[in-house]
């Protein structure tokens, strides 16, 4: 028996469905009832029983599986926003995330870091690979265009740089905290038990006996916020505040910001890209 409650996930479905070409997806065109697909051809498209289908759109038959809302998501061709919003409607959460892996960022994202002239910001991966970072993140932290690809790990450079490690005032923290902070990126953007993930971490083990023992202990970081303090060949010693950020929508992207810490610091900073810029 149907419920009196508003049907919200029935009236997405019929939305979702009234809004496609037919004709676009191999089925007749011609005159219809109403426009968009049938529920029939919805169902067909994600492989489930029209009268399951039915019943969906109708608010019966209790809640369905992730499986069943994954094949109408792919059988209606929704995008991965309108597709957590269907996992909400008849789920009441979002979907797991499903890692993707990152080559680069898109050209806005760019020019929201590109903006930021003094304070040093980048976007990394889940793997914490840099991919997108501005001109002052190069001066003070690391020129990453002058790296390989595989080169631009922060785990990486982390472990396997004695001059990363050398211009870390307190190196053991930072390498805690990055170890902790990237198995929370790793468990939120699906990775677990991705083969990128499991290499990656394989090779850090063989790379540094300090990275294993701090895997080992599982600790587990949220970004948030806190103070880096950078030993630089032409500014000294830099203490910058840094604050992380998620990329809406993109679980597998996060961005790091750095801002001076002190009056004194941003003097030093301002000083070191005007030497750069010149």
């Amino acid at each position: 028996m149907a419920s009196d409650a508003p049907n919200q996930l029935g009236t997405y479905l019929r939305d979702r469905r009234t809004r496609l070409d037919p004709v676009a997806f191999g089925f007749a065109g011609g005159r219809r009832r109403t426009p968009g697909l049938r529920r029939e051809e919805v169902a067909s498209r994600a492989n489930i029983s029209a009268t399951w289908y039915t019943w969906l759109e109708q608010g019966r038959g209790g809640a369905p599986s992730a499986n069943v809302l994954d094949r109408i998501a792919k059988g209606l061709m929704l995008t991965e926003p309108e597709r957590e919003h269907l996992y909400m409607l008849g789920l009441g959460h979002p979907p797991e995330a499903r890692y993707q892996p990152v080559d680069g960022i898109s050209p806005r994202l760019q020019g929201v870091l590109d903006a930021m002239l003094l304070s040093p910001a980048i976007i990394k991966t889940a793997m914490w690979d840099v991919v997108g970072w501005n001109r002052a993140a190069a001066v003070v932290l690391t020129d990453y265009a002058k790296l390989p690809r595989e080169g631009r790990n922060i785990l990486r450079l982390m472990f396997g740089s004695d001059h990363v490690r050398a211009r870390n005032e307190d190196w053991d923290s930072i390498a805690r905290f990055v170890v902790g902070a990237f198995r929370a990126d790793v468990s939120r953007a699906g990775a677990n038990n991705s083969a990128a993930a499991s290499e990656l971490v394989a090779e850090l083990c063989r790379l540094s006996p300090e990275f294993e023992r701090l895997w080992q202990d599982n600790d587990v970081v949220a970004h948030g916020e806190g103070v880096k303090r950078i030993h630089h060949p032409d500014a000294g010693l830099l203490a910058m505040e840094f604050s992380s950020f998620a990329v809406e929508g993109r679980p597998e992207l996060g961005m790091i910001v750095y801002n001076p810490a002190s009056s004194a610091d941003a003097e030093r900073l301002r000083a070191l890209l005007d030497m750069r810029e010149a």
